[in-house]
């Protein structure tokens, strides 16, 4: 900021005399029938060439005193030449009958925008500066030169008036004066106001989450907003020539803007520091990644509105380049509806919330990890590391299958066994399968389904269904893995066999032969023997797990 000031303040001083000219043409005669007669008349008759104060006090209206109006016409001018406001004289009227076109009256203001209060009007046949207007001059004088700075007005010159270049010896020195006490409350005043800005800053929960340089930079910011200040109030005691005048205030309120801009942006960051730190102890990881997306909206808006005012400043016409940029926003964004639409799919999914950074989906054929949510787009990490960009409008549109919100994970199969399995084996293989549900650390212990449920062309179907309390994916292929090892040994313990597609040949036996009590009774001790024994076997697991 500081290399900002000499790169501008310093080349100045050697730019300064080619402003060196004032607002003055050939001697006009003091008839006062325009406008532009009587503007011309009060500026021309106070330039250092033609200085004839008494011929400009004419243009005042309303005082009698001579010497009185003389001193107002001077001061009158001082205001002008103060707030760097320079009059074109080919755009004054230059008809008597001028009439302002609001008021309907005969009235002109030179600059309705800067200085509404100075204005003339007609009297009987001529034009003055109004009796209003002449009121108001000591008071305009004092706004315009506070702290009583117009004492220098008549100080510095006293020092030299010898020019150099297009300037009094006298300029350079209040030029220098001023550029030494510029340097020297900069130095003061960043120190002071950075104990003030680091108190403001932090909270007392996190002391050291703002950064020390970002504290001293916004120190130095306020320190040369304050000092642009002082330089605007004994900018007009200089008396540069008009033209140098009106570049200096103009180029005061646009570094005061651009200084403005950077202020703001700076606490914008401090802002955002708080926010980050906010959304880091919310369970929404969505909030984390929204963070850098306003913090770039804010940026946007911030310095748009900083060339906004720098046009103003600039006397370019804002109103009618806004219009030409809405025209041709309208256009941009009748060519790029896709780009309208996937903002506004952004917007929806960081209302809404559909899914968080870090979450598993689905959608369309896609299935990965949300690793980032931007503007545009979505990105979806797969399975193989590989990225998917997915455009933010489609999936506002259609289905997305968050799995990465489950409370659980559902665990279904069939297991199918041979025909020739006998119904009470079948019944034992059931409780033993719910035992393994029951057993399970993983699983839940309810609303759980095993039941024969189906007759199948090549089996008898079990339909095992369970809820499974894992975290990840990792978790739920680790549980189900034991899930099925212990069916397996269940199965292998009661000697049921799991059946395939296959043809099966029968041969019929002859009457009398089917069925036998005695061998049956067999099974069916072998069958509780097996099953009391893999129970024993679960239960022991469980005791050393």
């Amino acid at each position: 900021m500081q290399q900002l000031f000499k790169s501008i303040l310093f080349p100045f001083l050697f730019i300064l005399p080619v402003f060196g000219f004032a607002q003055t043409k050939n001697a006009p005669p003091v008839t006062l029938e325009s406008p532009y007669n009587s503007i011309f008349v009060h500026l021309y008759y106070l330039q250092p060439n033609s200085y004839q104060p008494e011929l400009a006090s004419k243009t005042l209206f309303g005082i009698a005193d001579s010497t009185l109006r003389v001193k107002r016409a001077i001061q009158l001018k001082q205001i002008l030449d103060g707030l760097g406001l320079f009059v074109h004289l080919n755009q004054l009227p230059q008809e008597a009958n001028y009439v302002d076109s609001l008021t309907n009256k005969a009235y002109y203001t030179p600059f309705p925008n800067d200085l509404p209060e100075v204005y003339l009007e007609k009297v009987d046949s001529q034009w003055f500066y109004s009796e209003e207007t002449v009121g108001l001059i000591p008071t305009l004088h004092k706004k315009v030169y506070p702290f009583g700075s117009d004492l220098l007005l008549n100080l510095l010159p006293n020092l030299g008036q010898n020019r150099v270049l297009g300037l009094a010896v006298w300029q350079y020195i209040g030029i220098a004066i001023l550029l030494v006490l510029i340097a020297a409350l900069h130095f003061i005043l960043s120190r002071l106001l950075n104990p003030v800005v680091r108190r403001l800053s932090q909270s007392r929960l996190s002391p050291s989450l703002v950064d020390e340089k970002l504290i001293w930079k916004i120190a130095r910011l306020i320190s040369f907003l304050v000092l642009l200040q002082v330089v605007r109030i004994f900018i007009p005691p200089l008396q540069l020539p008009i033209v140098a005048s009106q570049f200096v205030v103009v180029a005061l309120r646009i570094i005061s803007t651009m200084l403005v801009v950077l202020l703001v942006l700076r606490i914008l960051d401090i802002s955002m520091l708080y926010a980050k730190q906010f959304t880091e102890k919310t369970t929404s990881k969505l909030d984390e990644q929204l963070i850098p997306i306003v913090k770039r909206m804010f940026q946007v808006v911030i310095i748009f509105a900083g060339i906004i005012q720098v046009l103003h400043l600039l006397d370019i016409n804002v109103t009618a380049l806004i219009a030409g940029i809405s025209i041709g926003g309208l256009a941009i964004a009748l060519a790029a509806q896709d780009t309208v639409k996937n903002l506004i799919g952004s917007t929806m999914i960081f209302v809404d919330q559909p899914f968080q950074i870090g979450d598993w989906i689905e959608y369309g054929g896609v299935a990965g990890t949300v690793t980032e949510v931007g503007f545009r787009t979505t990105r979806i990490q797969l399975s193989d590391s590989s990225i998917v960009s997915i455009p933010n409008g489609s999936i506002a549109n259609e289905p997305v299958t968050n799995r990465g919100v489950r409370v659980f994970r559902l665990f279904q199969t069939t297991i199918g066994l041979t025909y020739d399995t006998p119904p009470d084996l079948i019944e034992k293989f059931i409780e033993g399968l719910k035992l393994i549900i029951e057993s399970h650390p993983k699983t839940m212990k309810e609303n759980y389904f095993v039941h024969f449920n189906a007759m199948a062309d090549s089996s008898l179907n079990i339909l095992f269904r369970t809820s499974i309390l894992v975290e990840d994916y990792g978790g739920e292929l680790k549980a189900k893995e034991e899930l099925l090892f212990a069916i397996v040994r269940l199965a292998d313990a009661l000697g049921v066999q799991f059946a395939f597609p296959s043809s099966t040949l029968y041969v019929e036996q002859f009457p009398g032969k089917i069925g036998n009590a005695p061998v049956y009774e067999t099974q069916e001790e072998k069958m509780n023997e097996r099953l009391a024994a893999f129970i024993e076997k679960i239960k022991k697991q469980e005791k050393e797990g």
